[in-house]
């Protein structure tokens, strides 16, 4: 039996990861702007944790408030309140960061209050209010003839209690007032002077909201926001319609705006009258108000980084993808994946060596069949565009987007449309299964030869998070794995999964059984064993569970986990044998690598899949061997480097706290973004010296010349 010890709540683990997330913001090594911008970064998270996850869990205590979870065994109640008290607390500490990092930027740029100005100033903000914002506003009060408005979700808005000024009808009143910064008018207001100072638009609304409620004294008044549910069940959906996929999802993303709030916050400045009003509309409790000192939305960052770029000391040091020593820029993609397998390492190489490929094959006269699987992609995407171009060139070109990537479907119906336009055949995928892999297969014709072309990466297809986001992506022309990527692609137009794969391990049905057989093997090898793993999240309780196993066998574990891990290592008698960190820095880490053994036996995987059950057992997910030695060679080189940070690393200890790894005295530092960008420049101009520019015929030489003139 296994102790209840080392497992911990999927919930509350994420939360752990947001606090280091924040912990990023109170570190005095980070560039000013770049502690803000980890503030803003928290606020984001929390609010997509509270739509989604806090939704669900509102959802499941409504449907079932006796089931538990499946391994700390809380009832999703009592997880909605350990939530709400963790929550607290690190909003606390964001106000103290936010406190902190605010006084020290004022040198540079000031967050004034309205209140706090005089002379010249206070006459402009309220000259600028009466003409730009003043004529913009609604504000509407609460009674029996006025019912409570629709709030939407994560919009701005003012709420006062009111007390009416006619002696005859006195009666305490609710008002509301929406705030539609950004889009009527700027969320940011600088001031005029030499020195950069501003104001926030809804700071100046809350100071002359007197204005706005003539025939009332406005007793208490505050900025408030609403988090909504935005956990939709595509599934039910599509049985309770006879309309196309597209359609239905258009519809959800319109329904997703109404679902029912899960959270509100207010500034410090609202009375509990005030809160308890605004709750009660709402409906909903005390425990999912929250009081922050600092601004509820970080939205306004952009606006200020605009007036800040030339101050560089406040951000990191700007670095840029560079070229893959593995590419040769002057011979075709083709030629060389016929020669060797290439692998990528983002954001340090540069993200044009994958797009040579495709760009490649649109206009190559001998490519027959282009196939992807598109999850997120970038709004001004040259993906997208190549496929269009491949079409219009008369290539076969399937592409299957999933319109269920959360938050982003409204650009992937976008782009989905656009592409049918030009002629891609288009599929949405599975019924029940997200389609999550990251995959692209090219069939090339040339006489009798047909040879398939193969890329398989941890992250999505996307050229700006490809910039931000660390990820690895493999480009192949091995005959069996192509062939693997061909039977994935036939199964996804038939509307139905792989049922074995030679080579690939393909989720749903032959990756986790895969993993297992692997632990199982090192088992076998006692305290020779080994098993090292680097994902985003492991929430799987059957690939825990048997991990549990192996450390019980003696076998070492690595475990190299950016978010949630339900795992708690250093439980003796359990998960001695198991050591998990995190790295949390300037760049997300997203890239999936799976080691089994060492030496001769050893097996090296990158795939798109975390260990989490929606990925393992309700995606479509795609793990690659790495064969090339060099490049298996190369992918846990980056694993055993990252194991070796001493700055950002996070050590979780059998409590199932994480602390910081820090240098001992006269230790080298560690930092392995910054390590692998250097490595990844010194790379670049070996390869500069390795591949020279083929010299130009004289024919081309002398029509340059002739042109130049």
């Amino acid at each position: 039996m296994t102790d209840s010890n080392v497992y911990d709540n999927r919930e509350l683990s994420w939360l752990k990861f947001n606090q280091r997330v924040l912990e990023e913001a109170q570190d005095v090594h980070v560039p000013l702007f770049e502690r803000m911008r980890f503030i803003s970064i928290f606020t984001s998270n929390l609010d997509e944790f509270f739509m989604v996850r806090v939704g669900s869990l509102y959802d499941q205590d409504l449907v079932d408030p006796s089931k538990c979870e499946n391994k700390t065994g809380m009832t999703a109640a009592r997880q909605l309140k350990e939530i709400a008290r963790r929550v607290k607390d690190l909003l606390y500490i964001k106000d103290c960061a936010f406190s902190e990092v605010s006084a020290k930027l004022s040198e540079y740029a000031e967050l004034k209050k309205p209140a706090d100005l005089k002379g010249d100033d206070k006459l402009f903000l309220r000259l600028y209010f009466e003409r730009e914002i003043l004529p913009l506003l609604s504000p509407s009060i609460i009674d029996k003839n006025h019912p409570f408005p629709f709030l939407k979700n994560r919009a701005i808005y003012i709420g006062t209690l009111l007390k009416s000024k006619n002696e005859e009808k006195k009666k305490q009143l609710v008002g509301i007032l929406s705030a539609e910064c950004d889009r009527d008018f700027p969320r940011v207001i600088f001031l005029p002077g030499q020195n950069l100072r501003y104001v926030l638009a809804e700071d100046v609304i809350l100071h002359y909201i007197d204005t706005l409620f003539p025939n009332f004294f406005v007793e208490n008044r505050c900025i408030m926001r609403v988090t909504r549910n935005a956990d939709i069940d595509v599934n039910e959906a599509l049985y309770d319609h006879d309309m196309d996929f597209r359609n239905v999802m258009e519809e959800l993303c319109r329904k997703r705006k109404k679902l029912m709030p899960v959270r509100a916050e207010f500034s410090y400045d609202a009375s509990p009258e005030l809160v308890k009003r605004m709750l009660d509309y709402l409906e909903l409790s005390d425990s999912f108000s929250f009081m922050q000192s600092c601004p509820l939305d970080f939205g306004f960052m952009s606006a200020l980084e605009d007036k800040l770029e030339n101050r560089s000391e406040l951000f990191y040091n700007q670095v840029s993808p560079q070229n893959s020593i593995m590419v040769n820029p002057y011979e075709s993609m083709f030629a060389q994946l016929s020669q060797h397998d290439i692998l990528l390492s983002y954001p340090y190489n540069k993200f044009k060596n994958f797009l040579r490929l495709l760009d490649e094959a649109a206009d190559d006269p001998y490519v027959s069949s282009i196939k992807i699987t598109l999850y997120r992609v970038a709004r001004n995407s040259e993906i997208v565009s190549a496929l269009i171009r491949a079409a219009e060139n008369g290539k076969q070109v399937m592409a299957l987007v999933e319109l269920r990537a959360r938050f982003d479907e409204e650009n992937n119906i976008g782009w989905s449309k656009k592409m049918e336009e030009a002629g891609v055949k288009i599929i949405y995928g599975l019924d029940a299964l997200k389609v999550h892999s990251k995959l692209l297969l090219i069939t090339r014709k040339q006489g009798s030869n047909i040879r398939y072309y193969t890329q398989i990466g941890t992250g999505n297809y996307n050229e700006k998070t490809s910039r931000l986001y660390t990820d690895l992506t493999l480009m192949t022309s091995d005959k069996d794995i192509g062939a693997d990527a061909s039977t994935v692609f036939n199964a996804l137009s038939l509307g139905t999964t792989v049922e074995s794969s030679t080579t690939l391990l393909v989720a749903p049905k032959c990756l986790k059984s895969r993993i297992v057989e692997m632990i199982d093997n090192e088992i076998t090898y006692g305290t020779n064993g080994y098993i090292g793993l680097k994902m985003n999240s492991l929430t799987d309780k059957d690939i825990i569970d048997k991990l549990i196993e192996a450390s019980c066998q003696g076998v070492k574990i690595e475990l190299i986990i950016r978010g949630i891990c339900c795992l708690i290592a250093g439980v003796p008698g359990y998960t001695e044998n198991i050591s998990v960190i995190s790295i949390v820095g300037r760049f997300l880490e997203h890239s999936r690598i799976y080691i089994f053994g060492k030496g001769e036996r050893r097996k090296v995987y990158i795939s798109s899949a975390d260990f989490m059950t929606r990925n393992t057992e309700r995606r479509v997910e795609v793990a690659v061997p790495l064969k090339d030695k060099i490049i298996a060679d190369k992918a846990v080189d980056i694993f055993n480097t990252m194991l070796k940070d001493n700055v950002k690393a996070r050590v979780q200890g059998s409590d199932g706290i994480y602390r910081h790894k820090r240098a001992m005295p006269g230790e080298e530092r560690t930092e392995v973004h910054k390590l692998f960008y250097e490595r990844a420049y010194q790379e670049a101009e070996q390869a500069q010296k390795l591949y020279k520019e083929p010299r130009k015929s004289l024919f081309a030489r002398i029509r340059a010349r002739l042109q130049s003139k």
